[in-house]
């Protein structure tokens, strides 16, 4: 019997079948509009939302962090900055280790399925929406193509039709007015619970951190806009004679509130207006509390401020790369937990149906976002370089697997290294240095053929001032490390830093011919 990855089982007929549109309560939900929450909104009105989500209601949940993320600008800026950012990673699908040669063959027929999906880019992206709601439930669309079962689409569903288990706040059910729901069919669907705190699936997104400082700034901005309103503009006092009538009463106070927007009116004869001073105040405590909003809003969406907006006060470039590497470890935690649901939902089902090579789910291809970068590449090339000269064994796969780069198949073409001299050498300087080295060798007259290698390193292009740089460097390293590093100390307040690193070229690739040929 074929189950999907929870051990459920799988009856293929269902595969075709919609089943939030089968089911007449569900499909009734997808038909309502959506409630708005947030229209008079109150703390006691939001502590009461959040305690209805706790109790199951999801719809609550749903409705609420709509209308935040449509009313809040910045939220909705900051929430599509962390959205979009795991749109911009390749991906590919690796079979599992140590694979036979049919496990290879499904891993490849997978990712070229997935590569030619159209959906696959916004399916991902929907999916993201987990990170202000908690989940995101999308129904699979499947279709038998070419002897193959295979996810041609899927229905972003909204997450007021769902609700929580009664007995499991984390089992999602499709909300079928019973008290514990319908379950989801096995292999219809793709459900991302998106942990940014651990805690049940109702708390698990960002919506309860964000609904406080939403409130608190939306308090703020009425505060502010009424004030602006009146400020600046004198205060109207009318006077009315006793014994006027509540019609007159009510003529002088248009009268009043008129001219201060039409600059003129008219009032019944015997009574005043009288204008006093204008309003005065600062608009700073308002704007003051919806900055804190906007950046505690900021700090629990990207992980900090700084990528986002600066205060011109304690905003600099080191503050700003370490803001930025925070923000890029919550990509990589974002880009983890996608993997998972897409292994689990999309990888799996399709895997299971349609993989020569399948025999149960403790084998199975991954999905995988590349998530290596250029400086990781340069940062372990001198490294690697140096612990196999020293004879430390590597395997090539590991490199392989570190720095995301494929290896080639029988026959590939691959990269090798230039046989034309290197720009900016001096061919002929670089064959006395060798040459010089080998006679080294060959005469151990150490001291005296380093001296011929580096004058011939250090003839014709290179500057007069590096050879007296160079020099005093390898005799210090000759008596101790130590020595050549006080040497080097002493040496780098007085060249420029590209000086600096010509100089440590130079010096590194002497010490590297010197140490390949002595070994």
């Amino acid at each position: 019997m074929l189950v999907d990855i929870n051990g459920d089982p799988l009856s293929v007929n269902k595969l075709d079948q919609n089943q939030t549109e089968e089911n007449a309560q569900v499909g009734m939900l997808l038909r309502q509009y959506a409630e708005h929450p947030t229209q008079g909104l109150t703390p006691a009105k939001l502590a009461s939302l959040l305690k209805e989500t706790e109790e199951g209601n999801l719809a609550a949940m749903a409705d609420l962090a709509k209308d935040i993320e449509d009313k809040d600008g910045h939220i909705s800026c900051e929430l599509g900055k962390r959205r979009r950012a795991v749109l911009g990673f390749d991906w590919k699908i690796k079979p599992p280790r140590n694979a036979s040669a049919a496990e290879k063959r499904d891993a490849e027929m997978l990712e070229e399925v997935l590569e030619d999906a159209t959906w696959f880019t916004d399916f991902k992206f929907d999916l993201t929406d987990a990170m202000l709601k908690g989940f995101c439930a999308n129904e699979l669309q499947w279709d038998y193509i070419e002897k193959q079962q295979l996810i041609t689409g899927y229905a972003y569903r909204d997450q007021n039709i769902f609700k929580t288990h009664p007995s499991d706040f984390n089992r999602i059910m499709l909300n079928d007015s019973s008290d514990e729901g319908e379950a989801l069919n096995p292999f219809g669907w793709a459900l991302h619970i998106h942990k940014s705190k651990s805690g049940y699936v109702h708390r698990a997104g960002l919506l309860s951190v964000l609904a406080w400082p939403f409130l608190f700034k939306n308090f703020s901005v009425r505060d502010l806009a009424e004030f602006l309103e009146v400020y600046g503009l004198p205060v109207r006092v009318g006077k009315y004679p006793s014994g006027a009538t509540d019609p007159e009463k009510a003529t002088l106070l248009r009268a009043v509130m008129a001219i201060g927007h039409n600059a003129g009116g008219i009032i019944p004869r015997g009574m005043e207006i009288d204008f006093q001073s204008a309003a005065n105040g600062q608009a700073d405590p308002f704007e003051s509390m919806i900055r804190w909003c906007e950046l505690t809003q900021s700090k629990a969406v990207l992980g900090g401020t700084l990528t986002s907006q600066a205060d011109g006060k304690t905003s600099t470039n080191a503050l700003g790369s370490v803001h930025q590497e925070v923000k890029e470890d919550i990509t990589l935690s974002d880009l983890h937990q996608l993997e998972q649901t897409i292994n689990r939902d999309v990888i799996y089902p399709m895997y299971a149906l349609n993989g020569k090579s399948y025999n149960g789910n403790r084998r199975l291809p991954r999905f995988e976002f590349d998530t290596s970068t250029s400086d990781e590449m340069r940062d372990l090339a001198f490294p690697l370089r140096s612990l196999v000269s020293l004879g430390m064994q590597i395997p090539k796969t590991w490199v392989h697997e570190r720095l995301n780069i494929p290896e080639p198949s029988e026959g590939e073409a691959v990269l090798e290294m230039p046989t034309e001299p290197m720009p900016g050498n001096n061919p002929a300087a670089l064959n006395t240095a060798v040459a010089a080295l080998n006679a080294e060798y060959q005469t151990r007259s150490t001291q005296t053929e380093l001296d011929t290698a580096i004058d011939a390193i250090t003839s014709g292009d290179m500057r007069e001032e590096y050879k007296a740089t160079l020099q005093p460097l390898l005799d210090k390293l000759n008596q101790s490390e130590e020595l050549a590093a006080i040497e080097l100390a002493e040496l780098y307040p007085t060249i420029d830093q590209a000086q600096l690193t010509e100089m440590l070229t130079k010096l590194i690739f002497v010490s590297e011919i010197w140490g390949m040929i002595n070994d």
